[in-house]
């Protein structure tokens, strides 16, 4: 690591199994039993599964049918996205009384940047130790978190210790934890990546880290570097509280395979219509139209383009949709439909001021 950057204190919540255990937590009669948040029908996804499904192996994004098979006694309920979102507001209330520096993810997870922070205390382990205590005494659900100099490791860290639990990983121990890190556990390195990686073999960060700059460029692109870099502790995003939103978009998965474009057509008016209303809702428009289509054979195409001005109405963006919808043949039924909306006029680009920084002398602290 570079000696001359500041060292940073950086929290990583991730609320446990979070759709499942609102629902667990709202209706007494499924705490203990295997839970899963989606559709449990024979076209259904599973979004969410309780740790109690987990253990038959009920995951995220399996279909219901799948699900279903893996634990016969699986209690599906229908997600409350309205429900969640209130409940994370809470959550994010309780981060907000230590920092302003929070970046929301998702509904169930954030950094939290709390190298100066609002109590005072220089231990981020003991900060996020009280944090997650407040979020079971207020709300009544766990989290778990991980504690470290930068969020690459904090985000890794949080895992370790899941359900409702914490790791830190301080500043001295950060290249020992990464080059004896799993090369599946290095966030950004996906399936198809890892076993790239494993038949270069690559199997762990030590493996990673013998590797030159130049061969990862070569071997793994754009990417390469971004490897190079984390696998030494290097990786100085800041947390950012304003994310910019780079997209938005509906989809819909039907109970029965679509072959003609006139069926298509009557599901993409209504997909149009939920596009619309979340970008008015979210007060922002975009030029870029995509058309998602996934078959019946689970292959996925997407078509996109981009107009020369911001739309957000539904008109615009069906008819956008339906061009593209057209642009060929379909190669097969279709099991799903999707528009996204991206090239967003909040992507702005703006004129940031690079703010004088101090030499950070954090090491002193406890971690």
């Amino acid at each position: 690591m570079s000696s001359d950057l500041p060292i940073r204190k950086i929290i990583h919540v991730d609320m446990d199994a979070f759709y499942a255990s609102v629902e667990q937590m709202d209706n007494p009669e499924l705490r203990g039993k295997p839970v899963a948040v989606g559709g449990g029908g024979t076209r259904g996804v599973v979004s969410a599964a309780s740790y109690e499904a987990r253990k038959f192996g009920v995951r995220s994004a399996i279909s219901g049918a799948q699900a279903r098979r893996n634990c016969p006694d699986l209690v599906f309920v229908k997600p409350r996205f309205d429900r969640y979102t209130e409940i994370s507001k809470k959550v994010k209330k309780i981060f907000f009384d230590y920092t302003d520096l929070v970046e929301p993810l998702s509904l169930d997870e954030a950094y939290l940047d709390v190298t100066e922070n609002k109590k005072g205390n220089p231990s981020a382990s003991l900060l996020a130790k009280e944090i997650r205590d407040r979020i079971y005494n207020e709300i009544g659900l766990t989290a778990s978190a991980g504690i470290s100099i930068n969020k690459f490791i904090a985000k890794v860290a949080s895992d370790y210790n899941k359900p409702n639990g914490q790791k830190t990983v301080n500043p001295e121990e950060v290249l020992t934890f990464l080059e004896d890190l799993d090369i599946r556990k290095f966030y950004g390195v996906g399936k198809v990546t890892a076993e790239k990686m494993y038949q270069k073999g690559i199997f762990t960060g030590k493996d990673l880290k013998s590797k030159t700059l130049e061969y990862l460029d070569e071997n793994f692109g754009k990417s390469g570097r971004y490897y190079y870099y984390i696998v030494r502790g290097i990786h100085n995003s800041e947390v950012k509280p304003n994310r910019t939103r780079k997209s938005l978009a509906a989809e819909r998965t039907f109970q029965e395979n679509l072959s003609s474009e006139i069926f298509m057509l009557e599901k993409l008016q209504h997909i149009a219509e939920e596009v619309s209303r979340r970008l008015k809702k979210s007060k922002v428009a975009g030029k870029t139209v995509t058309l998602k289509i996934k078959y019946s054979d689970f292959t996925l195409q997407t078509r996109s383009k981009t107009l020369p001005y911001f739309i957000s109405d539904t008109s615009i963006i069906l008819e956008t949709a339906k061009d593209l919808l057209y642009q060929e043949k379909m190669s097969n039924s279709v099991r799903l439909l999707g528009i996204s909306l991206s090239n967003l006029n909040t992507e702005k680009a703006k004129k940031l001021v690079e703010k004088d920084k101090e030499v950070s002398v954090q090491l002193q602290f406890g971690f």
